[in-house]
């Protein structure tokens, strides 16, 4: 059986969701778990290869196993045993050739922001605190200038031993909500991301909204091809895989 997971994850305690020699990781303590549970190897492939810090809602996992399952006491054996700041939210069987990251035609990853002078602290691990006013109506204008296809080199972070065949991405939707005074969840939606693309574009439309760049340099920024021209890269515990789409 291929059986398709639905998770979801606090990822600041971890290194994102590859094993990594480095330190903890999504994957490696879900595998381990599942493996406590089969008894059988289990190796696991994702939608999305989350960076250090990076949270999930709705991450698509899958495995194969040739044991009969009760999915729901599976869900239960699996959320019991793992730490508190992972959670298999669904599961379910999936078609035998479905896999996460071949399949998927786009994701939608949400941003959380706090421009006030003070940031509750209960937003603190999950939020950006960027201190400073912000034009808000220039970030939305700044942020059609990113939908649709384009060349994102510019918001493509170096990363070793990644490479691209190109550098193309669509990206269908960029929403910046005020979800309270002084706080904006930015929804950016596409069909593939490249390293840090998504904290790159929100960083560069923090600083449209600070008066750093330009909303008319946008196209500009594109069209260079050059990482140093766009905005800072947003930091990690702001972020969170929303959906994958397939």
């Amino acid at each position: 059986m291929n059986i398709k997971l639905t998770v979801a994850y606090d990822g600041g305690a971890y290194l994102g969701w590859q094993k990594t020699s480095m330190g903890p990781s999504i994957e490696e303590v879900l595998q381990q778990t599942l493996e406590q549970i089969l008894q059988h190897e289990t190796p696991l492939q994702a939608a999305s290869r989350t960076d250090a810090g990076v949270h999930a809602i709705g991450q698509i996992v899958n495995f194969y196993t040739s044991k009969q399952l009760c999915l729901e006491r599976l869900k239960i054996s699996l959320n019991s045993l793992l730490p508190k700041d992972i959670a298999v939210m669904q599961a379910e069987i999936a078609a035998e050739n479905f896999h996460p990251t071949l399949d998927c035609i786009g994701k939608e990853y949400h941003y959380a922001l706090c421009y006030g002078i003070a940031q509750l602290p209960l937003h603190r691990l999950y939020s950006w605190h960027y201190p400073h006013q912000l034009d808000v109506a220039a970030m939305r204008a700044a942020a059609h200038h990113f939908i649709g296809e384009h060349n994102f080199e510019a918001f493509c972070n170096f990363k070793k031993n990644t490479t691209y065949a190109h550098y193309v991405r669509t990206v269908h939707k960029i929403d910046i909500e005020q979800e309270a005074e002084e706080r904006l969840c930015i929804k950016i939606a596409g069909n593939n991301f490249l390293y840090k693309m998504v904290r790159n574009i929100v960083g560069t439309l923090v600083y449209v909204g600070a008066d750093k760049i330009a909303v008319d340099a946008i196209p500009e920024i594109i069209a260079s091809k050059k990482r140093p021209q766009a905005g800072v890269t947003a930091p990690a515990h702001g972020l969170n895989l929303f959906r994958v789409n397939y």
